[in-house]
């Protein structure tokens, strides 16, 4: 099931990227946005949909965060990160026989260009992500995933803890996968990953049509296919340490001035923050009590 869910979410999402490539990017068959949005719904139906078997899992970093915080059984996890990589395979096998015509075409349209076939926009991005032109710094992509990663990361933990009283369990799915358009979009013209299994599934079948560049171009594959799982752990790390308490404390009420709404009143005066009319009334009589 967490292979099929990881399936669900990449053939949307590259499916988008196919038909927007493939079109030289007419606006009639696609854009940044739809991409986003295909990535976006197709999370939040993969989750819908195999979340009840599968627990969600559609992400090797949030498995191995599940297994290390949260008790998830760690003989599991190399079945679960095995399933994920596979569907993800499977969902790229299936989009080159769905769009074979179409990326033959495409693909000697580049070679004739002399651009080649493994380049950021070219046939192989179809199907995994690579640097553009101009991007030949490793250390500042890595750093461009490594904060998108541990952006999600959080978003993801947050939205899953029982604790959090802004996202409950309907609408959670949805939350995640905006949180993965989000970074998307921004950071359309660099290209990033943000899981290993989408990642390296789809490349492995880059590598199948067109060649071992896939790998290594520009030696940018293993920041593309690693560095969100160390990025994910520190992300719920963060959260673990810093921000379940806090959540907790709100949950259960503890978040409350001692002196309820007439102490709270007075310490904003205090501070200088501005006091409401009635919270100002409320003094003003307490004052004449006393």
């Amino acid at each position: 099931s967490s292979g099929v869910l990881t399936y669900r979410i990449v053939y949307p999402g590259i499916a988008s990227t196919a038909s927007f490539f493939l079109n030289e990017t007419e606006p009639a068959f696609g854009s940044l946005l739809q991409i986003g949005l295909a990535y976006a719904f197709g999370i939040a139906f993969a989750i819908i949909t195999c979340a009840p078997t599968s627990g969600g899992h559609f992400n090797p970093a949030i498995t191995l965060c599940f297994a290390f915080w949260q008790g998830f059984p760690w003989k599991k996890v190399l079945y679960y990160l095995f399933a994920q990589i596979f569907g993800a395979f499977m969902a790229g096998l299936v989009l080159m026989g769905q769009y074979h015509e179409q990326i033959s075409a495409f693909t000697t349209r580049s070679i004739a260009a002399g651009k080649g076939t493994v380049y950021n926009g070219g046939p192989a991005s179809i199907l995994c992500t690579f640097p553009g032109e101009t991007q030949n710094n490793l250390g500042y992509l890595f750093l461009i995933e490594w904060f998108v990663d541990s952006f999600i990361g959080i978003v993801i933990w947050a939205s899953l803890d029982p604790a959090n009283p802004f996202v409950s369990p309907h609408s959670a799915p949805f939350v995640i996968g905006l949180a993965y358009a989000n970074m998307i979009w921004g950071f359309a013209n660099i290209y990033i990953s943000t899981n290993l299994a989408r990642d390296l599934g789809t490349r492995i079948v880059a590598a199948i049509w067109f060649g071992g560049e896939a790998f290594s171009y520009k030696n940018y594959s293993w920041i593309a296919m690693l560095v969100n799982i160390p990025a994910t752990f520190f992300a719920t790390a963060y959260y673990e340490f810093l921000m379940r308490d806090s959540l907790k404390k709100i949950g259960k009420g503890n978040a409350v001035n001692a002196g309820g709404e007439v102490g709270l009143a007075k310490h904003l005066s205090k501070t200088g923050w501005p006091i409401e009319d009635g919270a100002t009334e409320v003094l003003r009589k307490q004052e004449t009590n006393v």
